[in-house]
């Protein structure tokens, strides 16, 4: 008999966060990612969506054995065509009586909320961490990446779940030939005296905080669930990043100083972080800044990519990547550069990607399941 046991105190925290260490101790591609991280999620001063929302945790124990564990919430920020929760964080035996508890159980409580579908495994946040199964490509996650065995892929779709949207990740070697296409969009795009590149510099984060805000809500609000971001909150994000930014693989373009463009990439911080267990303390850190400062990391993960209505077919996305690539071979030690997933709902960007000569590594999903089973399923607009 499986006993379900809400988080509620420090012992059944440490037990969430260290049930998947100990599933996944035998698997070498396996990351842990820092229980910081992990548990600022669950915590309402730390994590805004507890304003507009509700999160609970749940372990699921079998002759007092944890056999799996999950998180499940109801997000009103997460807008969709009947009244939607979710669920992440999801981590299971290969026992599909066991996972069929657990999403039971989830759907129980979603349904109490007066939900009438769930999503998942995503994340009570934002979709650029923790979000989505990996359903192909069972390599080493991205900083923020979700990972699983490959089971689980039967355990969702045994208990009905449907694929709601594929998430793709493309990768792409660094000194690998760049597109013809691109070359000669930056070539006509050089000869524009209007037209130029900047690297972004962390002394000066206040004015590239500006100039992504205009960017990013120009190029990306009008786009399906798509939102205006506030320049104070980006210019937050940035400093919070600072620590770890490159000041050589960050890319903005401008006609006449007023920015029309942007290419945003961090260092992946799991090449560093796969060496910390997950943990965070003082030791932690002086170990992490003894990596950062002499482990080489190769591998650079494209974060945001965008480009301005009245600029876009043109050319210049094609002038920024050969601007911005030509100067990162010189300048850094990158070799691999990854693309966070791009969702299938979404041609355009992924014929940017396919553009640039990058090839599939990995594919997520977001899954969905109805309550309703009579309900006609419908995957993800098109944007």
């Amino acid at each position: 008999m499986i006993i379900v046991e809400e988080v509620q105190n420090k012992d059944h925290q440490k037990e969430f966060l260290e049930f998947p260490a100990q599933l996944y101790q035998h698997d070498k591609n396996y990351i842990r990612p820092l229980d910081k991280h992990i548990e600022e999620i669950f915590n309402p001063e730390k994590n805004k969506f507890f304003k507009n929302g509700e999160c609970k945790r749940f372990l699921f124990k079998k002759d007092n054995k944890t056999v799996g564990k999950v998180a499940v919430f109801i997000n009103n920020c997460y807008e969709q065509v009947q009244p939607t929760g979710g669920f992440g964080f999801f981590d299971c035996i290969n026992d599909q009586e066991t996972a069929n508890i657990i999403f039971d159980h989830c759907k129980s409580w979603l349904q109490e909320r007066g939900m009438e579908a769930m999503d998942g495994p995503i994340n009570f946040g934002e979709r650029d961490k923790f979000w989505g199964l990996l359903i192909e490509g069972f390599i080493e996650p991205l900083y923020g990446m979700n990972y699983n065995f490959p089971y689980y892929k039967d355990l969702f779709e045994n208990y009905g779940f449907q694929i709601y949207f594929e998430q793709l990740c493309f990768t792409r070697p660094v000194f690998a030939e760049v597109s013809r296409i691109f070359t000669i969009a930056h070539e006509k795009n050089r000869r524009n005296p209007a037209i130029s590149a900047q690297p972004m510099k962390k002394n000066n984060l206040p004015k590239f905080a500006k100039d992504f805000t205009e960017v990013y809500n120009k190029a990306w609000a009008a786009h399906g669930e798509g939102k205006q971001l506030e320049e104070g909150k980006v210019l937050k994000m940035f400093n919070t990043m600072k620590p770890i930014m490159n000041e050589h693989i960050s890319w903005f373009v401008y006609e006449n100083n007023q920015p029309i463009a942007m290419w945003i990439n961090l260092p992946d911080l799991n090449q560093w972080f796969k060496y910390l267990n997950g943990k965070f303390g003082v030791f932690e850190k002086l170990k992490f800044l003894f990596l950062k400062r002499f482990k080489k990391n190769e591998k650079m993960v494209g974060l945001v990519f965008g480009v301005v209505p009245e600029w876009q077919k043109k050319g210049i996305d094609g002038y920024m990547i050969w601007e911005g690539t030509q100067h990162l071979r010189k300048h850094t030690d990158f070799t691999i550069t990854e693309l966070q997933w791009i969702g299938d709902f979404n041609p355009k960007m992924i014929k940017i990607a396919e553009t640039l000569d990058t090839t599939v590594t990995r594919k997520l999903a977001t899954y969905r399941y109805l309550f309703d089973r009579n309900k006609e399923f419908e995957r993800h607009v098109i944007l």
